[in-house]
């Protein structure tokens, strides 16, 4: 294990361990400094040129791409940094749709934070030529949607799906004030390679990528997913009696932070009021509801009807290994046929 740098942050001396960030080594320390575009998650680009600090004997550098070392010495404010900050800013605001009340981010929104900390000049603001906004939401998704007007060109969500999910669909196109987060050919995110895990959306700064709905919990519960066997550990929001939001644990050693689609976006059926509560069985032709005795007694005589390759067995991924064991033994040897199949092949 290596040992701890020692560095000196506005006159704090503070410890890091090798390679980290200037940027991250102060947030660790309960030592803000703006930031857009840099992420934990992921590899840091320096895109906002927000986080400048000044380092002793050096120009302004950004702060996420700099590694720090030993007896560093680290500035955060200084009227030279504040005019970079804020014009920086400016321009970031200037191209934003900053309707704050009417975004469901609003309070929640990294945009926001970083501007009441470096403050804008009103007069110098009202003077700028502002570019007209009227870019089409991209609603293609049934899950969530895209409002380009929003968008900070961070690239986070470049980011997010290319080191995270592996799945490279979006990718900023065209140049200069043209600039965009875009699918190949420009289509509607829907006709793209995207898988709708959400990874991006769950990671934006600002509200450009939004999910459907978004309701704001009263209470989280941590859980497991209901789906596939894998366990991923998700936090589940509640809002009176119904699910209305899910976002993944992020230390789970299961899925590491990350969700599919499922996961993040799938919980829906739970409330559904035609979600089954009680088994059914077929009387009269008409199902009606039974109690599990009856339900299982059913089942069992039955059984005794089929045999060989009339008969067919689907396990399941939520089962422990030894509970599946004793259903292919089951199949095979009480049932005599290998017509046994399980849910996570698929």
């Amino acid at each position: 294990m290596s040992e701890l740098i020692t560095l000196t942050i506005d006159g704090v001396t503070i410890k890091a361990n090798h390679g980290t960030t200037v940027l991250r080594a102060a947030l660790d320390n309960g030592i803000y400094i703006p930031h857009l575009c840099d992420h934990p998650d992921l590899n840091p680009v320096g895109i906002c040129r927000l986080c400048m600090v000044e380092i002793e004997g050096q120009k302004p550098v950004v702060s996420c791409k700099t590694p720090v070392e030993e007896g560093m010495k680290v500035t955060s404010v200084s009227a030279e940094l504040e005019q970079i900050r804020q014009v920086n800013l400016e321009l970031l605001v200037l191209n934003h749709d900053y309707n704050c009340q009417s975004c469901t981010k609003n309070s929640k929104c990294k945009l926001q934070e970083v501007t009441r900390y470096i403050g804008l000049d009103e007069k110098r603001f009202a003077a700028m030529r502002k570019p007209q906004l009227d870019s089409p939401l991209d609603d293609s998704n049934p899950y969530y949607i895209r409002n380009f007007d929003k968008c900070v060109l961070c690239g986070i969500c470049v980011r997010t799906c290319e080191e995270i999910q592996g799945d490279c669909c979006i990718d900023f196109a065209y140049r200069g004030i043209n600039t965009k987060i875009s699918v190949l050919g420009d289509k509607p995110i829907i006709d793209s390679t995207c898988v709708t895990c959400g990874e991006c959306v769950s990671r934006c700064p600002v509200g450009a990528l939004l999910p459907r709905n978004d309701i704001e919990p009263t209470h989280e519960t941590e859980t497991v997913c209901p789906f596939c066997g894998c366990g991923c550990g998700i936090v589940v929001g509640v809002r009176g009696n119904e699910i209305v939001s899910s976002r993944a644990v992020p230390n789970s050693p299961a899925n590491s932070g990350s969700l599919c689609v499922k996961g993040r976006f799938g919980l829906g059926f739970v409330n559904s009021p035609e979600r089954l509560t009680k088994p059914l069985i077929r009387k009269e032709g008409k199902l009606v509801e039974t109690s599990w005795e009856e339900a299982l007694s059913t089942i069992a005589q039955k059984f005794e009807h089929y045999r060989g390759d009339q008969f067919a067995t689907i396990a399941s991924a939520k089962c422990t290994v030894e509970d599946n064991y004793v259903m292919q033994k089951f199949t095979r040897a009480v049932m005599k046929t290998n017509n046994i199949d399980h849910c996570a092949r698929l």
